[in-house]
């Protein structure tokens, strides 16, 4: 009997309004493992080449991994994935919560939608009932409104729900996926995709748990991390949230300001996690099984209303609604947090939209008169506020800023373009590659666009303890910051195939696992006598999918390309006169190509290495 999965791939046609399953077999899941290597797998085999993102024909994945529901730490997560509205490429976007569990209860391994609605519809599952229903009431709603009538409507308020939120009814490109009303999936614009396909929600209720090979192997690991987390880097999680680190970040000079003209902001101490939890924090929520409870919940009452209900800001929503738009009232960007949510917005992408706005406002590249009237200037935070509402309404100037920034800078032109903090068009989280120099190589080169999720962060590689969670990849001696020669390249490939292969088998980044502790939890849930080999090569290979799809969809390595900010030095701040020289980071990427067996021509893994990583199937689209 299968483990760990259930053998079923739910298919809907939303043109069609048919419902089928797939049951792939065990050979299947031990290859792409869920996430985002399901993901790769429906988009290459069943998605025609050159699909309009926003079309009938585009594929909209869900996909949890074989580990979600699994009973143990970080295991709450479930990864959604199409071709990306706003990089035109691979799209996919990871999310924590309950969601991705709930579907692995109702016995379901993914869901492959395809077509268009004529009218707004949700999918709702309970079990094996299937059935798409009306969605026109729910048309317009914020996302806490849509999950309250979904909840009294099917009678259940133990119901999950995934939903695309006003902002991706309006097909705004980087719109997210909101799951849990304060979760998102929220990178690449997937929640665009939906409200294209005219799907609104997903609801699913389930009622069995997938079994489980080991149960007494999988406790131990759980047991650890129960027992030991306060003993790591996630006791900073559970105190302060993922905002713990700010104040020593900024201290270090890499906390990007003013849309990354700086690494230092003069407000930081204003809106770390530690003020947070200080003021305006009222509780703390965490994921399915996770006993680290690092998710914010904050209220505000007065000039502003923030409702916990809507969760907390993460450092990630902090970093671009605040530092790098200037902003340093933390009530403010907590409002604008519940604004993102609400309307399904990503706020990376939305804090750096705006930021780029408000530095080409200021060097006199946009005027008043693009903006309806607006002043944008770093520091205020009611034209940030005015500009969130704006995009998810496509309303005024926010509907240009609803493009993203490559396509608004392409539209207004005037050297605006040069100050769009993008890659491939999305734009760049918030973690300064002049502080972690082998990041900017993983901006650079991948498959969504800049991306911090399954990239590495140099600066957990420096020290002696450090590299100690890489020596069993043979990565034997720490590497500098500011070193970007052979041996961090070969570190950064290996860095990040692991990082991929945790999207998928959806398992949050943020537990203290070892590497051979994620094994032994693989082995625990499906029985498989995998080992640390089969699961980098699993990263590799959706690695290798991804990238394959892009050359299929046009992308090409002249999309490779370092923002030229990170090659320009900083100008004050801890770090002052610090820059990835921008012939280190050239010759990085030429060898990252070599290493990793990349085609210098297409940018795709040379069909050798696709027979190599068992896909030959793949090497036949080249």
């Amino acid at each position: 009997m299968p483990y760990g999965y259930h053998n079923k791939i739910l298919r809907v046609n939303l043109s069609t309004r048919e419902t089928s399953v797939e049951e792939p077999g065990e050979r299947f899941f031990r290859t792409y493992f869920g996430g985002w290597g399901l993901i790769a797998f429906y988009l290459l085999r069943d998605m025609p080449r050159g699909s309009d993102p926003l079309g009938a024909d585009n594929l909209l994945v869900f996909a949890p991994g074989v580990v979600t529901g699994a009973p143990a730490g970080g295991s709450g997560r479930s990864a959604v994935g199409a071709r990306s509205p706003l990089t035109g490429g691979f799209g996919a976007a990871e999310v924590g919560g309950f969601w991705g569990t709930e579907l692995k209860r109702a016995g379901w391994d993914g869901i492959v939608i395809t077509g268009r609605s004529e009218r707004p519809v949700y999918l709702y599952i309970r079990d094996d009932h299937v059935e798409l229903r009306d969605a026109a009431h729910l048309w317009g709603k914020e996302t806490a409104e849509v999950e309250g009538i979904l909840k009294e409507e099917s009678g259940d308020d133990r119901i999950r729900v995934a939903q695309c939120g006003l902002a991706g009814e309006r097909l705004v490109r980087y719109a997210c996926v909101i799951s849990d009303i304060n979760r998102a999936a929220g990178r690449t614009g997937m929640g665009a995709v939906m409200g294209a396909k005219g799907l609104k929600a997903v609801a699913v209720r389930g009622s069995a748990q997938p079994e489980i090979a080991d149960q007494e192997k999988v406790r131990r690991v759980a047991t650890w991390l129960r027992d030991h987390f306060r003993e790591t880097w996630a006791l900073g999680l559970h105190e302060n949230g993922t905002d713990h680190g700010l104040i020593e970040l900024n201290e270090a000079g890499g906390l990007p300001t003013r849309n990354f003209q700086e690494g230092s902001f003069e407000g930081a101490s204003k809106i770390t996690g530690q003020t947070m939890t200080e003021t305006i924090l009222v509780g703390r929520d965490t994921c399915y099984a996770c006993p680290v409870t690092c998710k914010r919940k904050v209220q505000v009452t007065g000039r502003y209303q923030v409702s916990p209900t809507y969760g907390g800001p993460e450092y990630e929503t902090v970093g671009a609604l605040g530092s790098c738009c200037g902003i340093d009232d933390l009530e403010a960007v907590a409002l604008g947090n519940q604004m993102c949510n609400a309307y399904g917005l990503d706020t990376i992408s939305t804090g750096v939209t705006i930021a780029w706005a408000m530095e080409c406002f200021e060097r006199g590249l946009i005027t008043q008169e693009d903006t309806g009237g607006l002043v944008l200037r770093f520091g205020d935070a009611q034209a940030m506020l005015t500009l969130i509402e704006q995009i998810a309404h496509r309303q005024g100037f926010g509907d240009l800023l609803a493009e993203g920034s490559l396509r608004a800078a392409r539209k207004i032109g005037r050297g605006t373009e040069r100050y769009a903090m993008q890659v491939k068009g999305q734009e760049v989280p918030m973690h300064e590659p002049r502080i972690k120099f082998a990041l900017n190589l993983g901006y650079a080169t991948s498959p969504t666009g800049a991306d911090h999720m399954h990239n590495i962060h140099d600066d957990g590689y420096a020290s002696e303890e450090g590299i100690r969670g890489v020596q069993s990849l043979g990565i034997l001696e720490p590497l500098p910051f500011n070193y970007l020669g052979p041996e961090k390249v070969r570190l950064a490939s290996y860095h990040i195939d692991w990082q991929v292969l945790c999207n998928c088998l959806c398992l949050c980044m943020f537990m203290p696992y070892s590497r051979e502790q994620v094994c032994d939890l693989v082995q625990g849930v499906t029985g498989w006598d995998c080992s640390l080999f089969e699961l980098m090569k699993a990263g590799e290979r959706a690695m290798a999918m991804a990238r394959v799809f892009n050359y299929r969809e046009g992308l090409t390595p002249q999309d490779d390309v370092a923002h030229w900010r990170f090659s320009t030095p900083f100008e004050s701040g801890p770090k002052q006169g610090v820059m990835v020289p921008a012939e280190d980071i050239a010759r990085a990427i030429e060898l990252y190509y070599e290493m990793r067996c990349w085609d210098k021509r297409t940018g795709a893994p040379t069909a050798g290495k696709l027979y190599e990583l068992g896909i030959g199937w793949v090497a036949e689209l080249l």
